[in-house]
């Protein structure tokens, strides 16, 4: 498949942005700083907001975007509009629960506790935040012409890369400093390493097999052998240019070893650096998220090219 940047961005800034809200959720019931929360809460609908409107740039007529919430009962993208839409409603009430403690706290650092409908909003937002990313990813993995896509693999894959780089985001921003070092070095160590475990069986699995389907079966002829004798086409077409992208195999074996590097080797090292440096600045929190957004970017871009779509067989 063609890896559109649009699409790209959608799925990474949009699966960290509910991934950080899900951990705003989780600080607000753990008691943790009310500046925290509401900077993970910004951060958060912003990222979240700027993945969606990416996403229209690889729609023909971007205009037309709202129809897509009247096709919940059937669509699984109609059904992640629908759930990030009313995600943002108790997004928007927990900032507004805390902002009263928060202003009436004599530091500003101090931990508020959100109160009754803080705390069920708390929940909610939560659950509209893991709703929102599984409905990202089912939109791919429906996808029978895809059979990369249709692996079991895909939804929890999609929701550990929004649970890690919204949570790394969501410690640089000074979420989790009531936490200790070492439990909290120990948890993101343990989240990468399998979040690394279960793309490595990923790959291995669903990309590296290659297609189980042969040209005979894009042709109608299954279990039968069917030779090219002549191209349909003697240029690309739209077909071609979305649907049929050509990733040289060694290039996608470099290509993964340096996503693995930055999503999983990197935050971890600085995760434990800063536990071992008593680091209390940010800084090492801060590598390790952008490390980990910047290898979800390369594991997305490579979950689109190395995918093959059915049609190729045909082409």
């Amino acid at each position: 498949m063609h890896p559109a940047l649009s699409v790209i961005f959608f799925t990474v800034l949009s699966g960290m942005g509910y991934g950080l809200l899900f951990w705003a959720g989780v600080g607000a019931l753990a008691g943790a700083s009310p500046r925290a929360l509401l900077a993970a809460l910004m951060l958060g609908v912003l990222s979240a907001t700027v993945g969606l409107l990416s996403s229209l740039g690889h729609l023909g007529k971007p205009g037309r975007a709202w129809r897509a919430f009247s096709q919940w009962r059937t669509s699984w993208l109609s059904r992640e509009g629908v759930a990030a839409m009313l995600t943002y409603v108790p997004a928007f009430a927990l900032g507004t629960a805390l902002l009263p403690g928060m202003l009436s706290s004599q530091r500003l650092g101090d931990p508020v506790a959100p109160g009754f409908p803080g705390v069920i909003s708390a929940i909610l937002l939560m659950v509209g935040a893991l709703a929102t990313v599984a409905c990202t990813a089912m939109i791919y993995a429906s996808l029978k012409p895809v059979p990369a896509w249709r692996d079991p693999l895909v939804l929890p894959v999609y929701v550990a890369f929004s649970l890690v780089t919204g949570g790394l985001a969501f410690v640089a921003l000074g979420g989790a400093h009531a936490v200790a070092r070492g439990p909290l070095a120990v948890a993101v160590i343990a989240a990468v390493v399998a979040l690394a475990r279960v793309k490595r069986r990923y790959w291995r699995r669903a990309v590296d097999a290659g297609l189980s389907m042969r040209r005979g079966d894009a042709i109608g002829l299954p279990a039968r052998e069917a030779s090219v004798f002549e191209r349909p086409h003697t240029d690309g077409n739209f077909v071609t240019r979305e649907m049929v992208f050509v990733l040289a195999r060694r290039h996608a074996h470099r290509l993964r070893q340096l996503a693995m590097l930055l999503f999983t080797l990197m935050p971890a090292l600085c995760v434990a650096a800063a536990w071992l440096l008593s680091a209390t600045d940010g800084v090492l929190y801060a590598a390790a998220a952008l490390a980990a957004l910047a290898g979800t970017f390369l594991e997305r871009w490579l979950f689109f090219a190395e995918a093959k779509h059915l049609v190729s067989l045909y082409y």
